[in-house]
């Protein structure tokens, strides 16, 4: 007998939280009344990742895999009738074929949806998303970003049917990511560009975090203020990190 092999689209989702409702903390929608649906697994492996959670298998047994419909009844019983936006965070949710029937299910309900992704992996259902955050990682990541990847991505995303929000975010930890997010910058000078302060203290927090972030942001607001290249561009805070420090699952 010949195996069979489920449709990517029937495939279930491995899922590590689904919280909410509280506020979007960084990109675009940044203090955007929003649910978030964390997916595991991801193709980096960002030394100041804030979310090593979803791929060094410390949080393994706290995957669940969920349907679509599974997930949208999950979210329905959190949230109730308080919402209208979902966010698909991860690890990278670009792994992962079988979003296409979840985000099918949402805007079916009429939620509007998002998705922060590196920018290292395409889906088809990208192009059905509200709002794409592409997040390419600076120097100070270790990690190194195929441009040629992120060329066809951002060419995909421009020439699809519909409208939907897409942004560029570069999270800065210091020059060389400001260098960094510069080239950026002038390779995709069409898209909507945001610069984010880092946050160093993933795995810990310290009496001085909201100084120690703020004079960051302020580092930051300096720097960009001075370059005539990032005229259009923005400056944010992790508005979550201030609030909520390192917390999981708000």
């Amino acid at each position: 007998m010949t195996a069979t092999t489920s449709p990517p689209i029937a495939r279930p989702i491995p899922v590590l939280e689904i919280f909410g409702p509280t506020i979007q903390g960084e990109g675009m929608a940044i203090g955007r009344k929003t649910m978030f649906v964390r997916t595991a697994g991801c193709d980096y492996r960002c030394s100041w990742c804030d979310s090593k959670f979803t791929w060094d298998g410390s949080a393994k047994e706290e995957i669940r895999m969920l349907s679509a419909n599974e997930i949208v009844e999950e979210l329905m019983q959190i949230g109730g009738d308080t919402f209208d936006h979902v966010t698909i965070s991860g690890g990278n949710p670009l792994l992962l074929p079988q979003l296409a029937f979840l985000a099918q299910q949402l805007h079916e309900k009429g939620i509007r949806t998002a998705v922060e992704t590196q920018g290292s992996r395409w889906q088809d259902w990208l192009v059905r998303i509200d709002e794409v955050t592409l997040s390419p990682k600076p120097p100070s990541s270790g990690m190194d970003t195929d441009f040629d990847i992120l060329d066809d991505i951002v060419t995909r995303l421009q020439d699809a049917p519909g409208r939907r929000d897409v942004c560029i975010k570069i999270v800065i930890f210091d020059e060389n990511d400001l260098t960094y997010a510069r080239d950026v910058h002038r390779r995709y000078p069409d898209v909507p560009f945001i610069l984010q302060t880092g946050n160093p203290q993933v795995s810990h927090e310290s009496s001085d975090h909201v100084s120690s972030l703020l004079q960051r942001y302020e580092w930051l607001i300096d720097q960009m203020s001075k370059l005539a290249d990032l005229k259009d561009a923005r400056a944010l805070p992790q508005l979550h990190t201030l609030v909520w420090g390192n917390k999981r699952g708000v």
